[in-house]
């Protein structure tokens, strides 16, 4: 599987089986998180086989169970785009591997001993994983012709990158964004205001899709 079928199969997953997450597949989860963790300046952090952080039912927005793998995306506290960025990397590496996720802002509680912080980190979000008890549900996808401005008719490649944008995982699936091509390969993508917040967050996310979809060699980022 590539990331862009990992994009198109991948759905939020919040119901886990009790299968644990072979060996091997941890040791390439680990692998990218220390390429990540290096070209990024973060401090993600896999915590295998722990069951407290999400033993605590609903809280704001969405009910968990089986939850006994996840993620810590520590940085600093700017951090929050490129957080976004590489965590979503390792959520479509985890993807092609067969395991399923889940961003998640509230409905977590952090357990002291599974992680460590470095001065001025903190936590942002944390991402379950494991083997989900079905494949998920896409969101309801909305024109794309919302989510950007250009002059006269976008190429292909910018289309194929606002498809992939739209498929990201965003905060209460609030997709605020906007993209912009200028001058033909500039594209400049911005954060819209959001009484939810994490559009910073959520922004990384959505740059990743539309760069793996979109094609590098077609853009750079304004």
């Amino acid at each position: 599987m590539t990331e862009l079928e990992a994009i198109k199969a991948r759905h939020s997953v919040r119901k886990y089986t009790e299968q644990p997450i072979e060996k091997s597949k941890l040791n390439l989860l680990r692998e990218e998180i220390q390429k990540c963790n290096a070209e990024a300046g973060i401090h993600i952090q896999l915590v295998v086989d722990e069951p407290k952080a999400f033993s605590t039912g609903v809280f704001k927005y969405g009910a968990f169970s089986g939850v006994r793998n996840y993620l810590v995306m520590a940085g600093k506290k700017d951090a929050e785009e490129r957080i976004g960025f590489y965590g979503e990397r390792i959520v479509l590496l985890a993807q092609t591997l067969g395991l399923n996720s889940c961003w998640v802002g509230l409905t977590y509680k952090k357990i002291p001993g599974t992680f460590t912080l470095e001065e001025g980190e903190v936590v942002h979000c944390v991402i379950a994983l494991g083997y989900g008890a079905t494949q998920g549900v896409q969101h309801p996808m909305k024109p794309a012709e919302k989510f950007y401005e250009c002059e006269g008719v976008p190429p292909t490649w910018f289309m194929d990158g606002m498809e992939a944008a739209l498929l990201a995982p965003t905060a209460i699936n609030q997709q605020k964004f906007k993209f912009i091509l200028r001058d033909g390969d500039k594209v400049e993508a911005l954060p819209l205001k959001s009484l939810a917040g994490y559009t910073q967050l959520d922004l990384g996310i959505v740059k990743y899709h539309f760069e793996i979809a979109a094609g590098k060699e077609n853009f750079c980022w304004d």
